[in-house]
């Protein structure tokens, strides 16, 4: 999971890396690890801010006046594929064919195979771990194919159609090609989230791409719309081209968009993420009833912040119990579940929250968050309940047991560091020292969305149920259990040299058309 966006404004004088600095910040819970900005300027050249980091840390006032242009592209990086290192901050750039620029949010599931094709026949270096890397020099080897001088709209149409038949998994991307436009696609199944607008002005019209909704809205942009699955648009200065470039397979986003990673405020695949959290509290409330029956004792019910409080003051209405805000969050702290390794998000729970003794001294609580992947989290949480002096402490999952791997770019890769995987929910009550688990059940967490949007007849739950819609093996499986799991990823990030690192971090290079 990442956070994408792009920028093409009208005005050929104006500058694109305001916009684009403020979108990435309001698009940081997408992704904490790093941040990146290129711009498009004059005769096509490229200039670049990009490193690890939050987006406030990797910016400064001299970096955006340097970066000039009408164009550009942003990215906001949380890791699943590859290290941490400097090296992986996106977007990423070849100079060949053309200078082209790239953005992705997601993982591809046949990245070694890819990697086989480029080293072997398509005689491209690949620099990185990064599968987002080998959906650039995908890109960029389609384009090259055509041969030409100049490539058209319908020289790009076909290479993206050549990235849906050759790359499998979950991407939203965005791409830039140097003196061209901007340019925005979503795999054959939707997975990942992507949508665009306009803007109108006496200069013309400003079009932007963005992972979510909510981005546009802050800057202005209206009648915003999904892209399709399947779906490419390229966005030039003169036009708007949009082409349906394979059927969708099988529309599946991902649910955990609504559970956990967007926000409240934003819309996808015309579904509110604070409407579906609504009803995801209204049905939480009967797993509670059903769970708990005529026994219930519970004296208040308290919200994780900041994803589980649109769900739980819902749950607390049906309930007819009232809501409190027992845990205080300090807003300097980032998501502890996208945080590398174990040892690092448990550090980073009590930074991150505080428990007020008033809300739980001899009170039986029940605590509600959005989910329980890892159990690191929720262990602490349901500790710091009882050092406040909480009776009882029942813990309540906005999701489903989460048991298996996610292999389209959510940090879930080794079922072994998952509380729930062989584990019934006795067992994972105890993992976390709580007197009583509660999860939603799946079908109504499904039902939460489909309510909003009726088209929409399924949603990516792999996680959950273990049923993954691109098809997948189980030496897949172990290969990415083995190379993803926290242990692994902390070794490869040690093993970036300083020197390996400092040379990706240099400030602006240059592309020409």
């Amino acid at each position: 999971m990442c956070g994408i966006t792009a920028l093409s404004l009208a005005d050929p004088n104006a500058s694109a890396s305001l916009e684009l600095f403020e979108g990435l910040q309001i698009l940081q819970h997408r992704g904490q690890d790093a941040a990146g900005i290129v711009t498009c300027g004059h005769k096509g050249r490229f200039y670049q801010c990009k490193g690890n980091g939050m987006v406030r840390d990797v910016f400064n006032q001299e970096h955006l006046q340097n970066l000039v242009g009408s164009l550009g592209i942003g990215h906001v990086r949380y890791p699943t594929a590859g290290s941490s290192s400097n090296s992986e901050a996106q977007p990423f750039y070849v100079n060949s064919p053309y200078g082209i620029v790239f953005g992705h949010n997601g993982n591809l599931i046949n990245a070694r195979e890819l990697q086989n094709f480029l080293d072997f026949k398509a005689h491209r270096h690949i620099n990185t771990d990064s599968d987002s890397e080998l959906l650039l020099n995908v890109f960029a080897n389609n384009l090259q194919a055509t041969d030409k001088f100049r490539i058209n709209e319908e020289d790009i149409f076909t290479a993206i159609k050549g990235i849906f038949e050759q790359c499998i998994g979950g991407y939203a991307c965005v791409a830039m090609i140097a003196g061209f436009g901007i340019i925005g696609f979503r795999d054959s199944n939707g997975i990942r989230p992507i949508c665009y607008g306009k803007r109108e002005h006496t200069s013309g019209t400003d079009y932007m791409f963005s992972s979510e909704s909510v981005v546009l809205d802050a800057s202005g942009f209206s009648e915003v719309t999904d892209i399709n699955p399947g779906e490419a648009i390229i966005i030039t200065k003169t036009a708007i081209t949009k082409r349906q470039l394979v059927e969708p397979i099988n529309f599946t986003p991902c649910i955990f968009e609504f559970v956990y990673f967007a926000r409240p405020d934003s819309v996808i695949d015309n579904i509110s993420v604070y409407r579906s959290r609504l009803e995801m509290g209204e049905h939480l409330a009967d797993q509670v009833i059903k769970k708990c029956g005529n026994n219930m004792d519970i004296d208040v019910i308290i919200p994780v912040p900041d994803t589980s409080r649109v769900a739980a003051l819902q749950a607390s209405y049906k309930l007819k119990l009232p809501y409190r805000e027992g845990f205080i969050k300090n807003r300097y702290v980032g998501r502890t579940f996208i945080m590398p390794g174990q040892q690092m998000r448990k550090k980073n729970v009590r930074r991150k929250l505080n428990a007020m003794a008033l809300e739980f001294s001899g009170k039986n609580v029940l605590i509600v968050d959005d989910s329980i992947v890892r159990g690191t989290t929720s262990k602490e949480i349901v500790q710091m309940a009882r050092d406040a002096g909480a009776k009882k402490v029942y813990f309540a999952s906005c999701a489903p047991p989460i048991r298996y791997p996610n292999v389209y770019g959510i940090d879930m890769p080794s079922r072994q560091e998952l509380v729930a995987y062989n584990r019934d929910d006795d067992l994972i009550a105890k993992e976390i020292g709580a007197d009583l688990v509660i999860y939603q059940d799946l079908d109504d967490l499904l039902a939460s969305c489909k309510k909003l949007n009726p088209s929409i007849q399924t949603f990516d739950c792999s996680v959950f149920n273990g049923q993954y819609i691109t098809g997948i093996t189980k030496e897949y499986l172990e290969h990415l259990e083995s190379s993803r799991n926290d242990s692994a990823k902390n070794s490869n990030d040690r093993l970036q040299s300083p020197d390996t690192i400092g040379l990706h971090n240099n400030f602006g290079y240059n592309g020409r058309s």
